[in-house]
This record gives C-alpha cells, structure tokens and sequence, in this order.
C-alpha cells in the first residue's frame, strides 16, 4: 500500500510542471489574444490605449472561473447537476433572505426618498420594486464584489464555453473605463464579469446606467442615486408598464387546470377571477387592474403558491431570467411598501431532482409530441404544463411538476 502510494506521488509531482508549462504557455497565448484580438476591437470603439494598458496592468488568467475551456486542454466534463432556483424553491425564500433584504429596504427608503421618487416621476417604475432589485443584486451596495472585472471578462472571453459573449462584454468594459464613469480601481465584477451595485453587464452599463445625482457621471459603483436611477431606466426600458402592479398571489381552485399557465395563455385578470381565482389576501383584484392582461403562474405547480401576474413580472424577468428571482424581487418590494407577510401557500416537498433526471423526462415528453422548451433540465413553464397535460391525458391528478416517481414512466 505504501509503495502503491508512493508511486501515485512520484506521478503527481512529475505531472505537476508540465501543467504549469502548459499553464504559462496559455498566458502566453492569452497576452498575444489581448494584443491581436481584443485591443484593434477597442480601439475601434474610441478605447485609448492608456485605457487598455492601465486596464491589463497585472492582469492574468483567473484559472478558477467556471466553464473555462483552455487552449490545450479537453473540455469540461458535463456532469449530473441539481438547480437550487427550481428544485427547491423554498431555498430561494429562505426566511432570513427574504426579511433581510425588506427590513435593509424599508431603511433604505427613508434614507434615500428623494431619489427614488424622482426615478419613479421619470420612469414609473415603483421605489419599492428598485429597492428590492438593488438588495438581491448587491445587498444595497453592502455586498463585496471581488473580482476584477477585466480579469474575468478576459480569461472568460479568452477561454469560456461563451468566448465570444465575454470577448464583446470585455470591450465593453474598456469603453466602460474609457468613459470615466468610474476609475479603474473601482472595476470590480461578480465571477460573470457583472459590475456595481446593480450588477450590469458591461453592455448594459453603456444602454442603461444613469445619473441620478446629476453630476454628469453615470457611476453605479459609488453613487446610490446612480443606481436607483439605473435601475429604473433599465426596467423601464424592458416595457415596464407605470400603474401596474407586479402580481397577485392567489388560490386557484382544483377546477382550474394548472396546464393554464405560462406566459403565451393571458387573458383579461377578470376572467381569470371569473374561474373563480381569488386573491389570497380576501380582497377583489384591484378595479384598474381587471381589463389588463393577466398570466397564471405557479412555479412549483400545486406543491406550492400561485399567483396571476402581470406583464411587469416578465420586466422583472429580464433582469435575471428566472421566474423565481422575478418573484422574490416582487414579494420583497411588496414587503418593502406594504408590509406584507409571507406566501399564505408554503412550497410544499419538492425535493431537490437531478438536472439530468428532469431532463430525461422532458425527452420522454417531447417523444410524445410534448413541447417543453428544451430538454435542459430546468423545469420551466412549458415543462411544468406538459407535465400536468400527460398527467390529465393519463388520468392522474395534476401537478405540473416533476417528480421522482414519474421518472419511470417518462424517462428516456
């Protein structure tokens, strides 16, 4: 045993400066893509070349970065993977998250009234709902954000499974610091190259960042009127609709299918009260509200709260595109202004499934003619309603969402 061992060492350590050779070798490689590739770009776009070379000062590859698919080197393995965001959602709404960020939030109101009001007279879109998006991204500018931006964006656009994305964002980021909105040592970025506060890509940074605090920069680094203004202009750019609301939470009786939902089946909030969904809070859907479009959503599908929701959730959406950021973003600017408690309806058990799992039924539903958006995994609406549709076709009880016990009959 100790020699076997012994021997194994021996490997390891002969093995151990050919992966440093191979590593110095891809630097190499990354400083020359920097020259050819990455600096005639900027360049292009109006980027100094003091920008450029202040910006890589010291800049090497961040080899802990995921996905990275290095020159040289075999692609990652893909392996069996669990998502958080759907699997279990009751781990998104963790009590100390969602209490935390209302109770920093109703602070942060008070404190900086004057600027949210003045984002909502030019967007409107609601002080609340920005609070709650500025506490999930950076905990209200609380959060450290470590990275260097152009560390990331350059090792990502070098040698990620989404090269050309990052490449384009890194030019991003130069044009970022060539426009002087922050100094270089305020570049820092979430591990996917987001910045500030808001936690913009760098594109997003040059359409969407504002100033707020009018003093000619756009800085949502150091500003929070910068960020409460970049914020609102992002949303209100992505449609959002100023007088409505985000949604309602509601019940939704056993006679209403949950294959009813998704964002491609709206129809009028008054017919959906017509069904005879009901807000959980007792009270009517408000009078403005009842001719506007309305969408059935129930993330967990009947293991958990549902909700009619408007054409702002999906605004909320395209800030991070999951249904359940969307909703905490919501329930949290709700508790925010309103005080509110939590969901009336828990989660219920759904369990944590493998990615790999969901996505064998999702091919066993497509099979039969099922669209589900896509045999990735993640249970979606199109999947969660396929689900419910073969659950009723097959004379179970629906659900509309995937459960281990269903791996059998649809897994392929």
């Amino acid at each position: 045993m100790r020699r076997r061992f012994s021997v194994l060492a021996l490997l390891l350590c002969l093995a151990l400066p050919a992966v440093a050779q191979d590593r110095a070798s891809v630097e190499r490689q990354f400083r020359d893509w920097l020259e050819t590739t990455i600096w005639p770009a900027a360049r292009g776009e109006g980027v100094s070349r003091a920008t450029f070379d202040t910006a890589f000062r010291s800049v090497t590859l961040n080899w802990d970065l995921p996905d990275l698919v290095p020159p040289g080197f075999p692609p990652p393995q893909r392996r069996a993977q669990s998502q958080a965001e759907f699997g279990a959602p009751a781990r998104y709404f963790r009590r100390n998250a969602v209490e935390g960020a209302a109770a920093i939030g109703r602070q942060m109101a008070r404190t900086h009234a004057a600027s949210l009001a003045a984002a909502e007279r030019a967007t409107g879109v609601p002080g609340h709902i920005v609070l709650a998006i500025w506490g999930r991204e950076s905990g209200y500018g609380r959060v450290d954000i470590p990275h260097n931006a152009f560390a990331v964006l350059g090792t990502k656009g070098f040698m990620s499974t989404r090269a050309d994305y990052f490449a384009s964002e890194l030019v991003a980021a130069l044009r970022v610091a060539e426009a002087g909105h922050a100094p270089a040592s305020a570049m820092k970025s979430s591990w996917a190259g987001a910045l500030g506060q808001p936690q913009f890509m760098p594109s997003n940074v040059l359409r969407y960042a504002a100033d707020g605090d009018g003093d000619g920069r756009a800085d949502i680094w150091r500003s929070e009127a910068d960020t409460i203004a970049s914020i609102a202009t992002y949303l209100t750019r992505h449609g959002w609709v100023a007088g409505r609301d985000w949604g309602f939470e509601v019940r939704v009786p056993d006679r209403v299918s949950c294959t009813l939902e998704g964002p491609d089946q709206g129809r009028p909030i008054r017919d959906w009260a017509a069904l005879g969904i009901e807000r959980v809070s007792g009270r009517p859907f408000p009078d403005h509200e009842l001719d506007g479009e309305g969408f059935l959503l129930m993330p967990a599908g009947r293991n958990g709260p549902a909700f009619v929701v408007t054409p702002n959730f999906y605004v909320l959406k395209d800030y991070n595109f999951s249904d359940l950021y969307a909703l905490f973003v919501g329930h949290v600017g709700d508790r925010i202004a309103y005080n509110v408690g939590d969901f009336r309806q828990g989660w219920g058990d759904v369990g944590r499934m493998l990615r790999s799992d969901i996505a064998a039924m999702q091919r066993g539903l497509e099979a039969m003619g099922h669209d589900v958006g896509g045999a990735d995994g993640l249970p979606g609406f199109k999947t969660r309603r396929s689900i419910g549709r073969w659950q009723e076709a097959t004379g179970r009880a629906a659900t509309c969402f995937p459960e281990p016990a269903m791996k059998a009959a649809l897994a392929r």
